[in-house]
């Protein structure tokens, strides 16, 4: 039950995130906030790209509304570094209307939506509710990818820190490619085991997780460890032998699987 425990209480945590609003003129900005208010939203807010980002670091928000012209800095800004600090935050930019293509290009950067000046506090209201919605959509697709990886054997990595939730989400994503991963950091920091829950969130979960500690064998002998030798290559190679890249890209009906540790401990 545990882990059902651990899931309800972090969807829970998502109801009470702030709407980080940041705009530069005072009037627009306690309107806005007080719109917010009225519905239950907690507001955080900011007068520029600084302020934002000060605030982004102490205060984890759902959605961030912002004025894509600020006095320091601007709307791009913000969104670039609300999305580094959280890929999941959902963000709405705000622009006058002869301003649309800026919010286009935003939209482009990974913008939820835009609102047009002057805005419409009921449509405010109802862009803010559709971002909320889906900041829970993508974290309950994460809890059930990580419900379904443990059920296949994946294990459990537990923390609320924030920078270990950011590797999670980056893990997630990655999982989902073809992309060659490198999990970098010191001895005993657990990289083994963010490669087996990579492996065990991707589509290659049913193929071979193929580990290797380079610093266990010989320099003599690592190249036919990884790569593999033919019949007669050598004195002794009385057999074809395939390296351990090989046996992990075609073990398992052909499907390439991640490798872990075969880079580490040089």
């Amino acid at each position: 039950m545990a882990p059902l425990i651990d899931a309800t209480r972090r969807l829970r945590g998502l109801n009470v995130l702030p709407v980080l609003l940041v705009e530069d003129k005072d009037s627009l900005r306690t309107m806005l906030r007080l719109a917010l208010e009225a519905q239950g939203h907690g507001v955080v807010e900011a007068r520029d790209e600084s302020e934002a980002l000060q605030a982004m670091r102490q205060n984890r928000p759902g959605v961030v509304l912002t004025d894509l012209k600020l006095p320091d800095g601007d709307g791009f800004g913000v969104l670039r570094a609300a999305k580094e600090l959280d890929p999941a935050v959902q963000v709405v930019v705000m622009t006058a209307y002869g301003s649309i293509q800026d919010a286009v290009a935003a939209m482009k950067e990974g913008a939820m939506d835009f609102l047009a000046k002057p805005v419409d506090p009921e449509h405010l209201l109802l862009m803010v509710e559709r971002a909320l919605a889906q900041r829970r959509l993508f974290a309950e697709n994460t809890l059930l990818k990580e419900e379904l990886a443990e059920r296949r054997g994946a294990p459990r990595i537990i923390g609320e820190d924030h920078s270990l939730r950011m590797v999670l989400q980056h893990l997630h994503r990655a999982a989902a490619t073809d992309a060659t991963v490198l999990l970098e950091g010191e001895s005993g920091t657990g990289k083994e085991l963010f490669a087996r829950t990579l492996h065990a969130l991707s589509p290659r979960q049913d193929g071979p997780f193929v580990a290797i500690n380079c610093a266990a064998i010989p320099e003599t002998l690592l190249e036919t460890e990884l790569f593999g030798h033919e019949k007669g290559a050598f004195t002794g190679a009385t057999a074809r032998k395939p390296g351990r890249f090989e046996v992990a890209k075609w073990v398992g009906g052909g499907r390439e699987a991640k490798n872990g540790r075969r880079v580490e401990d040089h």
